[in-house]
């Protein structure tokens, strides 16, 4: 037996839609990520302190604190600037892909999301962090 443990990958889920945060929760549970939820922007920024999640999804229609202005913080950290954000929106503009490449997005998903989509969107990123992370 190998005592060396690997802690699940956290995943935070930003989105002011229950249905949304519920149904992302439960593809990735069953993808074997760790998931923590908020509400909205506010609620993510305590949350990404005391969790330090590996991969962040954020809706950008949000009361308060819009997707763009939380991607903005989070990527504004020192700490948090190579954590993926990763956008999700019902609207596949050109527009908003721009904005959201603006306020440091590093990838922009449509609503509705598949399980293969969301699941696809955080092992692409973990593919690239331990890529980056060995010698």
């Amino acid at each position: 037996m190998s005592n060396v443990s690997t802690s699940p990958v956290k995943v935070l889920i930003i989105d002011d839609s229950n249905t949304i945060r519920r149904s992302a929760e439960l593809f990735l549970r069953q993808a074997g990520y760790e998931v923590i939820l908020a509400e909205d922007g506010f609620d993510a920024l305590s949350k990404i302190t005391d969790h330090e999640p590996q991969v962040i999804f954020v809706d950008i229609m949000m009361p308060r604190l819009d997707g763009y202005q939380t991607c903005a913080l989070i990527k504004q950290n020192p700490r948090l600037k190579s954590t993926p954000v990763i956008m999700l929106s019902s609207k596949d503009g050109v527009f908003d892909r721009a904005r959201g490449r603006l306020a440091g997005s590093d990838r922009y998903l449509t609503k509705p999301f598949t399980k293969e989509g969301l699941i696809e969107a955080v092992s692409d990123y973990l593919t690239l962090t331990r890529t980056s992370a060995t010698p």
